[in-house]
Protein backbone atom coordinates (compact mmCIF):
# COMPACT_ATOMS: atom_id res chain seq x y z
CA UNK A 1 0.00 0.00 0.00
CA UNK A 2 1.51 3.37 -0.97
CA UNK A 3 2.34 5.75 1.83
CA UNK A 4 2.22 9.53 1.71
CA UNK A 5 5.93 9.66 0.88
CA UNK A 6 5.10 8.05 -2.48
CA UNK A 7 3.03 11.09 -3.44
CA UNK A 8 5.09 14.16 -2.69
CA UNK A 9 5.00 16.75 -1.26
CA UNK A 10 2.86 15.70 1.70
CA UNK A 11 0.47 18.67 1.51
CA UNK A 12 -3.29 19.04 1.79
CA UNK A 13 -3.77 18.59 -1.95
CA UNK A 14 -1.90 15.29 -2.15
CA UNK A 15 -3.60 14.11 1.03
CA UNK A 16 -6.93 14.77 -0.68
CA UNK A 17 -5.69 12.93 -3.76
CA UNK A 18 -4.69 9.88 -1.72
CA UNK A 19 -7.96 9.90 0.22
CA UNK A 20 -9.73 9.56 -3.13
CA UNK A 21 -7.51 7.20 -5.10
CA UNK A 22 -5.98 5.08 -2.34
CA UNK A 23 -7.80 5.66 0.96
CA UNK A 24 -5.77 4.46 3.94
CA UNK A 25 -8.89 3.22 5.74
CA UNK A 26 -10.26 1.25 2.81
CA UNK A 27 -11.84 -2.12 3.61
CA UNK A 28 -12.15 -4.52 0.71
CA UNK A 29 -15.66 -5.96 0.25
CA UNK A 30 -16.68 -9.57 0.64
CA UNK A 31 -16.36 -11.10 -2.83
CA UNK A 32 -19.49 -12.03 -4.75
CA UNK A 33 -19.91 -15.73 -5.62
CA UNK A 34 -19.07 -14.92 -9.25
CA UNK A 35 -18.41 -11.76 -11.28
CA UNK A 36 -19.40 -11.03 -14.85
CA UNK A 37 -16.17 -9.03 -15.10
CA UNK A 38 -13.06 -8.73 -12.94
CA UNK A 39 -10.86 -5.79 -13.98
CA UNK A 40 -7.21 -5.63 -12.95
CA UNK A 41 -5.94 -2.05 -13.00
CA UNK A 42 -7.85 1.17 -12.36
CA UNK A 43 -6.24 3.44 -14.91
CA UNK A 44 -8.27 4.85 -17.78
CA UNK A 45 -8.96 1.50 -19.48
CA UNK A 46 -9.88 -0.22 -16.22
CA UNK A 47 -12.09 2.59 -14.97
CA UNK A 48 -14.01 2.84 -18.25
CA UNK A 49 -14.39 -0.94 -18.48
CA UNK A 50 -15.62 -1.24 -14.88
CA UNK A 51 -17.96 1.75 -15.01
CA UNK A 52 -19.37 0.83 -18.40
CA UNK A 53 -19.95 -2.81 -17.54
CA UNK A 54 -21.56 -1.97 -14.19
CA UNK A 55 -23.78 0.61 -15.87
CA UNK A 56 -25.08 -2.12 -18.17
CA UNK A 57 -25.98 -4.38 -15.26
CA UNK A 58 -22.86 -6.50 -14.87
CA UNK A 59 -21.49 -7.54 -11.48
CA UNK A 60 -18.00 -6.04 -11.57
CA UNK A 61 -14.90 -6.18 -9.39
CA UNK A 62 -12.16 -3.58 -9.89
CA UNK A 63 -8.67 -4.21 -8.51
CA UNK A 64 -5.97 -1.55 -8.05
CA UNK A 65 -2.67 -2.03 -6.24
CA UNK A 66 -1.53 1.59 -6.23
CA UNK A 67 -3.47 4.71 -7.26
CA UNK A 68 -6.86 4.73 -8.94
CA UNK A 69 -6.83 6.95 -11.99
CA UNK A 70 -3.55 5.44 -13.14
CA UNK A 71 -0.90 7.41 -14.97
CA UNK A 72 -3.32 9.85 -16.59
CA UNK A 73 -4.64 11.33 -13.37
CA UNK A 74 -1.63 10.97 -11.13
CA UNK A 75 1.53 11.36 -13.21
CA UNK A 76 0.46 11.93 -16.80
CA UNK A 77 -2.14 13.93 -18.69
CA UNK A 78 -3.63 15.82 -15.75
CA UNK A 79 -0.49 17.12 -14.00
CA UNK A 80 1.41 17.69 -17.25
CA UNK A 81 -1.34 19.84 -18.74
CA UNK A 82 -1.55 21.78 -15.47
CA UNK A 83 2.16 22.52 -15.77
CA UNK A 84 1.88 23.37 -19.47
CA UNK A 85 -0.99 25.79 -18.87
CA UNK A 86 1.08 27.63 -16.25
CA UNK A 87 4.07 27.87 -18.60
CA UNK A 88 1.88 29.16 -21.43
CA UNK A 89 0.36 31.84 -19.21
CA UNK A 90 3.82 33.04 -18.19
CA UNK A 91 5.22 32.95 -21.71
CA UNK A 92 2.37 34.87 -23.28
CA UNK A 93 2.33 37.47 -20.52
CA UNK A 94 6.06 38.03 -20.94
CA UNK A 95 5.79 38.25 -24.72
CA UNK A 96 2.67 40.38 -25.03
CA UNK A 97 4.37 43.63 -26.08
CA UNK A 98 2.86 43.46 -29.61
CA UNK A 99 -0.58 43.55 -27.96
CA UNK A 100 0.26 46.69 -26.02
CA UNK A 101 1.18 44.99 -22.74
CA UNK A 102 3.99 46.96 -21.08
CA UNK A 103 6.92 45.54 -19.11
CA UNK A 104 5.90 41.92 -19.59
CA UNK A 105 9.53 40.85 -19.28
CA UNK A 106 9.59 42.17 -15.69
CA UNK A 107 6.84 39.81 -14.51
CA UNK A 108 7.80 37.63 -11.57
CA UNK A 109 7.09 33.92 -11.38
CA UNK A 110 6.60 31.51 -8.48
CA UNK A 111 7.32 27.93 -9.56
CA UNK A 112 6.15 26.48 -6.26
CA UNK A 113 2.80 28.27 -6.59
CA UNK A 114 2.34 26.95 -10.14
CA UNK A 115 3.02 23.40 -8.97
CA UNK A 116 0.66 23.83 -6.01
CA UNK A 117 -2.09 24.92 -8.42
CA UNK A 118 -1.49 21.76 -10.43
CA UNK A 119 -1.72 19.58 -7.30
CA UNK A 120 -4.91 21.32 -6.17
CA UNK A 121 -6.61 20.84 -9.52
CA UNK A 122 -5.45 17.24 -9.74
CA UNK A 123 -6.91 16.57 -6.30
CA UNK A 124 -10.22 18.13 -7.37
CA UNK A 125 -10.36 16.02 -10.53
CA UNK A 126 -9.46 12.85 -8.60
CA UNK A 127 -12.93 12.68 -7.03
CA UNK A 128 -14.21 11.40 -10.38
CA UNK A 129 -11.85 8.39 -10.20
CA UNK A 130 -12.21 7.78 -6.48
CA UNK A 131 -12.68 4.39 -4.87
CA UNK A 132 -15.75 5.62 -3.00
CA UNK A 133 -17.44 6.92 -6.16
CA UNK A 134 -16.98 3.60 -7.92
CA UNK A 135 -18.33 1.74 -4.90
CA UNK A 136 -21.15 4.04 -3.81
CA UNK A 137 -22.36 5.57 -7.08
CA UNK A 138 -21.48 2.95 -9.68
CA UNK A 139 -21.95 -0.24 -7.66
CA UNK A 140 -18.48 -1.67 -8.38
CA UNK A 141 -16.71 -3.89 -5.84
CA UNK A 142 -13.38 -2.10 -5.42
CA UNK A 143 -10.44 -4.09 -4.08
CA UNK A 144 -7.17 -2.42 -3.08
CA UNK A 145 -4.21 -4.74 -3.48
CA UNK A 146 -2.20 -6.78 -5.97
CA UNK A 147 -4.44 -8.77 -8.25
CA UNK A 148 -2.98 -12.07 -9.44
CA UNK A 149 -4.49 -14.89 -11.48
CA UNK A 150 -4.55 -18.15 -9.54
CA UNK A 151 -6.42 -20.14 -12.21
CA UNK A 152 -7.93 -19.55 -15.67
CA UNK A 153 -11.14 -18.27 -14.04
CA UNK A 154 -9.92 -16.86 -10.71
CA UNK A 155 -8.04 -13.84 -9.42
CA UNK A 156 -6.64 -13.50 -5.92
CA UNK A 157 -6.34 -10.11 -4.19
CA UNK A 158 -5.45 -9.37 -0.55
CA UNK A 159 -6.45 -12.86 0.59
CA UNK A 160 -9.77 -12.89 -1.30
CA UNK A 161 -10.55 -15.18 -4.23
CA UNK A 162 -12.63 -13.69 -7.07
CA UNK A 163 -14.25 -16.06 -9.54
CA UNK A 164 -15.16 -14.60 -12.93
CA UNK A 165 -16.86 -15.36 -16.20
CA UNK A 166 -14.71 -12.74 -17.93
CA UNK A 167 -11.68 -10.73 -16.85
CA UNK A 168 -9.87 -7.67 -18.17
CA UNK A 169 -6.17 -6.98 -17.78
CA UNK A 170 -5.79 -3.19 -17.73
CA UNK A 171 -2.60 -2.85 -15.67
CA UNK A 172 -0.99 -0.24 -17.92
CA UNK A 173 2.66 0.64 -18.33
CA UNK A 174 5.30 2.61 -16.48
CA UNK A 175 8.22 4.87 -17.31
CA UNK A 176 11.39 3.07 -18.35
CA UNK A 177 14.93 4.40 -18.49
CA UNK A 178 17.69 3.36 -20.90
CA UNK A 179 20.56 1.33 -19.40
CA UNK A 180 23.08 4.18 -19.41
CA UNK A 181 26.25 3.79 -17.33
CA UNK A 182 26.04 6.02 -14.27
CA UNK A 183 22.40 7.08 -14.74
CA UNK A 184 21.02 5.21 -11.72
CA UNK A 185 23.81 6.48 -9.48
CA UNK A 186 23.32 10.07 -10.66
CA UNK A 187 19.57 9.95 -10.14
CA UNK A 188 16.96 11.06 -12.63
CA UNK A 189 13.36 12.17 -12.99
CA UNK A 190 10.58 10.56 -15.00
CA UNK A 191 6.98 11.60 -15.45
CA UNK A 192 6.34 9.62 -12.24
CA UNK A 193 8.52 11.94 -10.13
CA UNK A 194 8.68 15.20 -12.09
CA UNK A 195 5.40 16.54 -10.74
CA UNK A 196 6.59 16.25 -7.15
CA UNK A 197 9.09 19.09 -7.68
CA UNK A 198 8.67 22.23 -5.60
CA UNK A 199 11.88 23.95 -6.75
CA UNK A 200 12.77 24.75 -10.34
CA UNK A 201 15.96 23.02 -11.55
CA UNK A 202 18.29 25.79 -12.81
CA UNK A 203 19.72 23.44 -15.47
CA UNK A 204 17.70 20.55 -16.85
CA UNK A 205 18.59 17.87 -19.37
CA UNK A 206 15.61 16.21 -21.04
CA UNK A 207 16.47 12.86 -22.62
CA UNK A 208 14.19 12.04 -25.51
CA UNK A 209 12.54 14.44 -27.97
CA UNK A 210 9.26 12.62 -28.26
CA UNK A 211 5.96 14.10 -27.04
CA UNK A 212 6.73 13.96 -23.29
CA UNK A 213 10.26 15.29 -23.74
CA UNK A 214 9.20 18.14 -26.00
CA UNK A 215 6.26 19.18 -23.84
CA UNK A 216 8.26 19.30 -20.62
CA UNK A 217 11.37 20.81 -22.23
CA UNK A 218 9.35 23.78 -23.47
CA UNK A 219 7.38 24.16 -20.23
CA UNK A 220 10.47 24.18 -17.99
CA UNK A 221 12.38 26.47 -20.36
CA UNK A 222 9.51 28.93 -20.12
CA UNK A 223 9.61 28.67 -16.33
CA UNK A 224 13.27 29.69 -16.46
CA UNK A 225 15.30 26.47 -16.49
CA UNK A 226 18.23 26.27 -18.89
CA UNK A 227 17.02 23.25 -20.82
CA UNK A 228 19.01 20.91 -23.05
CA UNK A 229 16.94 18.49 -25.13
CA UNK A 230 18.98 15.36 -25.90
CA UNK A 231 17.89 13.12 -28.77
CA UNK A 232 19.49 10.22 -30.63
CA UNK A 233 17.63 11.13 -33.82
CA UNK A 234 18.47 14.08 -36.02
CA UNK A 235 15.23 15.94 -35.31
CA UNK A 236 12.57 16.26 -32.66
CA UNK A 237 9.22 14.42 -32.85
CA UNK A 238 10.58 11.74 -35.15
CA UNK A 239 7.22 10.16 -35.96
CA UNK A 240 5.56 13.44 -36.95
CA UNK A 241 5.38 15.26 -40.27
CA UNK A 242 8.84 16.71 -40.98
CA UNK A 243 7.51 20.21 -41.67
CA UNK A 244 5.53 20.13 -38.43
CA UNK A 245 8.58 19.09 -36.42
CA UNK A 246 10.61 21.76 -38.21
CA UNK A 247 8.26 24.53 -37.08
CA UNK A 248 8.43 23.38 -33.47
CA UNK A 249 12.20 22.99 -33.67
CA UNK A 250 12.54 26.62 -34.78
CA UNK A 251 10.28 27.70 -31.90
CA UNK A 252 12.42 25.77 -29.42
CA UNK A 253 15.60 27.42 -30.65
CA UNK A 254 13.99 30.85 -30.44
CA UNK A 255 12.90 30.13 -26.87
CA UNK A 256 16.45 29.26 -25.86
CA UNK A 257 16.26 25.47 -25.67
CA UNK A 258 19.63 23.84 -26.36
CA UNK A 259 18.98 21.10 -28.92
CA UNK A 260 21.48 18.25 -28.75
CA UNK A 261 20.31 16.17 -31.71
CA UNK A 262 21.95 13.17 -33.32
CA UNK A 263 23.91 12.35 -30.18
CA UNK A 264 24.67 9.21 -28.22
CA UNK A 265 24.76 9.34 -24.41
CA UNK A 266 27.95 7.49 -23.55
CA UNK A 267 27.67 7.77 -19.76
CA UNK A 268 26.42 9.90 -16.89
CA UNK A 269 28.77 11.10 -14.16
CA UNK A 270 28.28 12.96 -10.88
CA UNK A 271 30.52 15.68 -9.50
CA UNK A 272 29.20 17.07 -6.25
CA UNK A 273 25.63 18.15 -6.96
CA UNK A 274 26.29 18.34 -10.71
CA UNK A 275 25.24 15.64 -13.13
CA UNK A 276 27.38 15.40 -16.26
CA UNK A 277 26.10 13.75 -19.42
CA UNK A 278 28.90 12.60 -21.67
CA UNK A 279 27.56 12.84 -25.23
CA UNK A 280 29.09 11.91 -28.55
CA UNK A 281 28.26 13.21 -32.00
CA UNK A 282 30.22 12.14 -35.09
CA UNK A 283 33.09 11.00 -32.91
CA UNK A 284 33.25 14.30 -31.01
CA UNK A 285 32.74 14.37 -27.23
CA UNK A 286 30.29 16.83 -25.68
CA UNK A 287 29.95 17.24 -21.91
CA UNK A 288 26.67 18.58 -20.60
CA UNK A 289 26.49 19.65 -16.95
CA UNK A 290 23.05 19.96 -15.35
CA UNK A 291 21.26 19.92 -12.00
CA UNK A 292 18.57 17.42 -12.99
CA UNK A 293 17.88 14.86 -15.71
CA UNK A 294 14.39 14.06 -16.99
CA UNK A 295 14.16 10.78 -18.88
CA UNK A 296 11.30 10.88 -21.36
CA UNK A 297 11.92 7.74 -23.42
CA UNK A 298 10.44 4.29 -23.16
CA UNK A 299 7.54 2.58 -21.44
CA UNK A 300 7.52 -0.86 -19.82
CA UNK A 301 4.34 -2.93 -19.42
CA UNK A 302 3.14 -3.65 -15.87
CA UNK A 303 3.30 -7.44 -15.95
CA UNK A 304 4.85 -8.14 -12.56
CA UNK A 305 2.73 -10.04 -10.06
CA UNK A 306 -0.20 -10.73 -12.40
CA UNK A 307 0.27 -14.51 -12.49
CA UNK A 308 -0.52 -14.58 -16.18
CA UNK A 309 1.00 -18.02 -16.65
CA UNK A 310 -1.52 -19.55 -14.23
CA UNK A 311 -4.37 -18.29 -16.42
CA UNK A 312 -2.77 -19.36 -19.71
CA UNK A 313 -2.31 -15.75 -20.87
CA UNK A 314 0.51 -15.18 -23.35
CA UNK A 315 2.71 -12.09 -23.08
CA UNK A 316 6.10 -10.78 -24.14
CA UNK A 317 8.28 -7.75 -23.38
CA UNK A 318 5.75 -5.46 -25.11
CA UNK A 319 2.88 -6.55 -22.89
CA UNK A 320 -0.11 -8.88 -23.00
CA UNK A 321 -0.76 -10.37 -26.45
CA UNK A 322 -4.27 -9.90 -27.81
CA UNK A 323 -6.11 -10.49 -31.07
CA UNK A 324 -8.02 -7.87 -33.02
CA UNK A 325 -10.95 -8.27 -30.61
CA UNK A 326 -8.73 -7.65 -27.54
CA UNK A 327 -9.00 -11.32 -26.52
CA UNK A 328 -5.95 -12.94 -24.93
CA UNK A 329 -4.85 -16.57 -25.36
CA UNK A 330 -7.30 -17.30 -22.52
CA UNK A 331 -10.65 -16.86 -24.32
CA UNK A 332 -12.31 -15.55 -21.15
CA UNK A 333 -9.69 -12.88 -20.50
CA UNK A 334 -9.34 -9.64 -22.45
CA UNK A 335 -6.95 -6.70 -22.19
CA UNK A 336 -7.10 -2.99 -22.94
CA UNK A 337 -4.92 0.08 -22.69
CA UNK A 338 -1.16 0.49 -22.45
CA UNK A 339 -0.66 -3.14 -21.40
CA UNK A 340 -1.48 -4.35 -24.91
CA UNK A 341 -1.66 -1.42 -27.36
CA UNK A 342 1.19 0.40 -29.14
CA UNK A 343 -0.56 3.80 -29.05
CA UNK A 344 -0.28 4.59 -25.35
CA UNK A 345 -2.79 7.42 -24.98
CA UNK A 346 -5.64 8.00 -22.57
CA UNK A 347 -8.12 8.33 -25.42
CA UNK A 348 -7.07 4.99 -26.95
CA UNK A 349 -7.35 3.29 -23.54
CA UNK A 350 -10.89 4.69 -23.33
CA UNK A 351 -11.76 3.47 -26.84
CA UNK A 352 -10.33 0.00 -26.22
CA UNK A 353 -12.24 -0.35 -22.96
CA UNK A 354 -15.50 0.23 -24.81
CA UNK A 355 -14.57 -2.45 -27.36
CA UNK A 356 -13.68 -4.78 -24.49
CA UNK A 357 -17.10 -4.39 -22.87
CA UNK A 358 -18.93 -5.18 -26.11
CA UNK A 359 -16.75 -8.16 -27.02
CA UNK A 360 -16.28 -9.71 -23.58
CA UNK A 361 -19.80 -9.35 -22.20
CA UNK A 362 -22.08 -9.16 -25.23
CA UNK A 363 -20.42 -11.43 -27.81
CA UNK A 364 -19.44 -8.42 -29.91
CA UNK A 365 -16.95 -8.60 -32.74
CA UNK A 366 -15.63 -5.06 -32.65
CA UNK A 367 -12.11 -4.75 -34.05
CA UNK A 368 -9.23 -2.64 -32.85
CA UNK A 369 -7.95 -2.38 -36.42
CA UNK A 370 -11.08 -0.39 -37.32
CA UNK A 371 -10.17 2.46 -34.95
CA UNK A 372 -9.18 5.88 -36.23
CA UNK A 373 -6.55 7.12 -33.77
CA UNK A 374 -5.65 10.81 -33.54
CA UNK A 375 -2.92 12.12 -31.28
CA UNK A 376 -1.57 15.47 -30.19
CA UNK A 377 1.67 16.79 -28.71
CA UNK A 378 0.75 19.67 -26.39
CA UNK A 379 3.63 21.98 -27.12
CA UNK A 380 3.08 25.56 -28.22
CA UNK A 381 2.11 25.35 -31.04
CA UNK A 382 0.51 21.95 -30.70
CA UNK A 383 1.15 19.23 -33.28
CA UNK A 384 -1.85 16.97 -33.99
CA UNK A 385 -2.16 14.11 -36.44
CA UNK A 386 -4.63 11.45 -37.56
CA UNK A 387 -4.47 8.73 -40.18
CA UNK A 388 -1.61 8.03 -42.56
CA UNK A 389 1.43 10.20 -43.18
CA UNK A 390 3.30 10.48 -46.46
CA UNK A 391 5.94 7.94 -45.41
CA UNK A 392 3.23 5.38 -44.49
CA UNK A 393 1.49 5.84 -47.83
CA UNK A 394 4.71 5.53 -49.79
CA UNK A 395 5.60 2.32 -47.98
CA UNK A 396 2.17 0.87 -48.78
CA UNK A 397 2.23 2.06 -52.39
CA UNK A 398 -0.71 4.44 -51.90
CA UNK A 399 -0.70 7.49 -54.15
CA UNK A 400 -1.67 10.72 -52.41
CA UNK A 401 -2.79 14.22 -53.19
CA UNK A 402 -1.44 16.43 -50.42
CA UNK A 403 -2.86 19.89 -49.75
CA UNK A 404 -1.49 22.44 -47.27
CA UNK A 405 -2.80 25.78 -46.02
CA UNK A 406 -0.51 27.89 -43.79
CA UNK A 407 -2.02 29.62 -40.77
CA UNK A 408 -0.58 32.88 -42.04
CA UNK A 409 -3.46 32.88 -44.54
CA UNK A 410 -6.12 32.59 -41.82
CA UNK A 411 -7.43 35.91 -40.52
CA UNK A 412 -8.04 34.76 -36.94
CA UNK A 413 -4.52 33.33 -36.66
CA UNK A 414 -3.12 36.66 -37.88
CA UNK A 415 -5.22 38.59 -35.37
CA UNK A 416 -4.20 36.23 -32.55
CA UNK A 417 -0.52 36.54 -33.47
CA UNK A 418 -0.38 32.76 -33.94
CA UNK A 419 0.62 32.31 -37.58
CA UNK A 420 3.30 29.66 -37.06
CA UNK A 421 1.68 26.50 -38.30
CA UNK A 422 -0.42 24.91 -41.01
CA UNK A 423 -3.10 22.37 -41.78
CA UNK A 424 -2.27 19.54 -44.17
CA UNK A 425 -4.48 16.80 -45.56
CA UNK A 426 -3.59 13.67 -47.49
CA UNK A 427 -6.23 12.46 -49.96
CA UNK A 428 -6.28 9.25 -51.94
CA UNK A 429 -5.18 10.40 -55.38
CA UNK A 430 -8.06 11.03 -57.75
CA UNK A 431 -10.67 11.12 -54.95
CA UNK A 432 -11.72 13.33 -52.05
CA UNK A 433 -11.24 10.51 -49.52
CA UNK A 434 -9.25 11.68 -46.50
CA UNK A 435 -6.47 9.28 -45.49
CA UNK A 436 -4.59 11.47 -43.02
CA UNK A 437 -4.09 14.99 -41.72
CA UNK A 438 -1.66 17.05 -39.65
CA UNK A 439 -2.34 20.38 -37.95
CA UNK A 440 0.22 22.64 -36.30
CA UNK A 441 -1.55 25.39 -34.35
CA UNK A 442 -2.10 26.76 -30.87
CA UNK A 443 -5.20 24.55 -30.46
CA UNK A 444 -4.40 21.80 -32.97
CA UNK A 445 -5.68 19.14 -30.59
CA UNK A 446 -9.14 20.67 -30.73
CA UNK A 447 -9.02 21.18 -34.50
CA UNK A 448 -7.96 17.66 -35.55
CA UNK A 449 -11.31 16.22 -34.46
CA UNK A 450 -13.02 17.32 -37.65
CA UNK A 451 -10.65 15.15 -39.66
CA UNK A 452 -11.00 12.25 -37.22
CA UNK A 453 -14.78 12.38 -37.58
CA UNK A 454 -14.53 12.48 -41.37
CA UNK A 455 -12.10 9.54 -41.60
CA UNK A 456 -14.01 7.38 -39.11
CA UNK A 457 -17.30 7.93 -40.95
CA UNK A 458 -16.07 7.82 -44.53
CA UNK A 459 -16.76 11.49 -45.23
CA UNK A 460 -14.68 13.05 -47.98
CA UNK A 461 -13.18 16.51 -47.82
CA UNK A 462 -16.03 17.70 -50.03
CA UNK A 463 -18.35 17.18 -47.05
CA UNK A 464 -16.16 19.53 -45.02
CA UNK A 465 -16.34 22.03 -47.86
CA UNK A 466 -20.14 21.95 -47.73
CA UNK A 467 -20.10 22.65 -43.98
CA UNK A 468 -20.33 26.27 -42.82
CA UNK A 469 -17.54 27.19 -40.41
CA UNK A 470 -17.78 30.23 -38.11
CA UNK A 471 -15.69 33.22 -39.09
CA UNK A 472 -13.23 34.23 -37.78
CA UNK A 473 -11.82 31.05 -36.27
CA UNK A 474 -8.50 29.30 -36.69
CA UNK A 475 -10.43 26.12 -37.50
CA UNK A 476 -11.43 27.83 -40.75
CA UNK A 477 -8.10 26.51 -42.04
CA UNK A 478 -9.78 23.09 -42.35
CA UNK A 479 -12.44 24.50 -44.68
CA UNK A 480 -9.73 26.26 -46.67
CA UNK A 481 -8.24 22.83 -47.37
CA UNK A 482 -11.59 21.76 -48.77
CA UNK A 483 -11.64 24.89 -50.94
CA UNK A 484 -8.13 24.02 -52.14
CA UNK A 485 -9.39 20.57 -53.13
CA UNK A 486 -12.30 22.09 -55.05
CA UNK A 487 -9.85 24.21 -57.02
CA UNK A 488 -7.95 21.08 -58.09
CA UNK A 489 -11.12 19.90 -59.80
CA UNK A 490 -11.33 23.06 -61.86
CA UNK A 491 -9.18 21.75 -64.71
CA UNK A 492 -8.63 23.85 -67.86
CA UNK A 493 -11.19 21.65 -69.66
CA UNK A 494 -13.84 22.15 -66.97
CA UNK A 495 -13.09 25.87 -66.78
CA UNK A 496 -13.47 26.24 -70.57
CA UNK A 497 -16.70 24.27 -70.45
CA UNK A 498 -18.14 26.52 -67.73
CA UNK A 499 -16.96 29.68 -69.50
CA UNK A 500 -18.65 28.51 -72.68
CA UNK A 501 -21.87 27.87 -70.85
CA UNK A 502 -21.85 31.30 -69.23
CA UNK A 503 -20.99 32.96 -72.54
CA UNK A 504 -23.95 31.19 -74.19
CA UNK A 505 -26.22 32.44 -71.36
CA UNK A 506 -25.22 36.03 -72.11
CA UNK A 507 -26.66 35.53 -75.55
Amino acid sequence: MPQNQDVLPDDIHNQTLLANVHPSDWVNPEPAPCYNLVVIGAGTAGLIAAAGAAGLGAKVALIERHLMGGDCLNVGCVPSKGVISASRALHHARNAAPFGVLDGQKLGFDFAAAMERMRRLRADISAHDSARRFRDELGVDVFIGQGSFSAPDRVEVAGSMLRFKKAAVCSGARAAAPPLPGLEAAGYLTNETLFSLTELPPRLAVVGAGPIGCEMAQAFARFGSRVSLVELGTRILGREDGDAAGILQAVFLREGIDLQLGVTIVAVETSGSDKILHLERDGRRIDLTVDAILVGVGRAPNLDGLGLEKAGIRFDRTGVLVNDNLQTSNPNVYAAGDICFPFKFTHTADALARILIANALFMGRQKVSALTVPWCTYTDPEVAHVGVCEADAKEKGIELTTLTVPLSEIDRAVLDGETEGFARVHLRKGTDRILGATIVARHAGEMINEFSLAIANGLGISAIGRTIHPYPTQAEVVKRLADAYSRTRLTPFVKNLLSGWLKWQRG
